[in-house]
């Protein structure tokens, strides 16, 4: 029986960002061993885990536009299902797709909070600042079950490493005790991602994440509880959610946040074409627009990947952009960074003394 190609890929998944699966740039990468299968929301499409056999936990880099060298990501793919994550053409490097696989088919990092461990505790560790969420969130929902990312908050406080955190899910919240406690020593802040102060918007555009109501909430009650918290409006969409900059900043500065970002909207690879067609489902008298504004703001390229421009674009519209925030997080106090997280207070242990525990 020949299959019509054309609607396979654009069967429509609840609770999706996409319903894409675009071919891999790599074919020939073999996926990992499956660790188990649950049922979602979505009875044509379960999430499926995988064990990532990673033997390192921790990533690095030397992008100057990146303001740390250290990350930490419990999880590859994530179930949020953000269509624009700039994440999501990592996952051909596993054997999956950068489009539905991303979100569907999750590599889980069980020995996280062990290699971790074993990182800090090595003569060649200098203490320095470790973000958690640089490339995918560490409280997606199967967090919940796993708490790998709660263990590796008490490797930190542990060793009292430095640790920072983006997130756009509340789950965040549930650690409050150890978070409280790293922020005693000046360990720990945290930064919300908020997109959009609109729940249909935000469902559609992030579907499995939090909602604006519930993200706000957070901040709230992080700043309660004497955590640094501070906002990133991730991504700024032209002619979507930029004119939404303002109320953001506004509503982030009444429940507590200390600081505020932004980013750009990045589409490198097969997520120019799921953006495209994410605009066409949801938005398709916008489509064309929000395109030439990309253009725009990339050169005439719908991405850049060039590192003084690729998190702020370029040209005249990208400069009204940078304007109004700057003119805005002003306006609200929050266009100061949060304060430096210590290095000072580091225990350095060896491998024998891990051996006691």
């Amino acid at each position: 029986m020949e299959v019509n190609h054309t609607e396979t890929a654009h069967k429509k998944h609840r609770g999706r960002g996409t319903s894409l699966n675009p071919q891999n740039r790599f074919e020939s990468i073999d996926s990992q061993i499956e660790l188990s299968e649950i049922t979602c929301d979505d009875p044509d499409r379960k999430t499926r885990y995988y064990i990532d056999k990673s033997k390192s936990a921790l990533s690095f880099n030397q992008s100057p536009d990146i303001p740390f060298e250290a990350s930490l990501n419990p999880y590859r793919g994530c179930e949020h299902g953000c269509v624009y994550c700039y994440a999501r053409p990592s996952h051909e490097y596993l054997g999956f797709s950068s489009g539905l696989d991303f979100e569907s088919r999750i590599l889980v990092k069980k020995d996280a909070p062990a290699l971790l461990r074993k990182a800090l505790a090595a003569k060649s560790w200098k203490p320095k600042l470790v973000a958690m969420g640089a490339n995918t969130d560490p409280y997606q929902p199967i967090e919940k079950q796993l708490q790998i990312t709660r263990q590796s908050l008490e490797v930190f406080l542990e060793f009292q490493n430095p640790v920072g955190i983006v997130t756009k899910n509340n789950l965040v919240l549930r650690d409050t005790d150890l978070l409280k406690k790293l922020a005693s020593k000046n360990l720990v802040s945290v930064f919300v991602s908020v997109t959009s102060l609109d729940s249909k918007f935000s469902r559609q555009l992030e579907p499995r994440a939090s909602q604006p109501r519930q993200r706000l909430d957070t901040i709230e009650a992080l700043k309660d509880a004497g955590v640094p918290v501070g906002v990133m409006i991730a991504p700024v969409i032209p002619a979507l959610n930029e004119y939404e900059i303002p109320a953001i900043l506004e509503q982030v500065a009444n429940v507590g946040a200390g600081s505020a970002s932004y980013i750009l909207l990045r589409l490198p690879y097969a997520i120019k074409d799921l953006f495209s067609d994410w605009l066409q489902e949801h938005y398709p008298d916008r489509k064309q627009k929000v395109l030439n504004r990309l253009l725009d703001l990339r050169g005439g390229k719908l991405y850049n990947a060039d590192f003084k421009q690729r998190m702020r674009g370029q040209g005249e519209y990208a400069e009204q952009i940078a304007k109004m925030f700057k003119v805005m997080s002003r306006k609200f106090n929050l266009d100061k960074s949060l304060p430096a997280l210590s290095t000072s207070e580091f225990i350095r242990k060896d491998e024998r003394q891990l051996g006691l525990f």
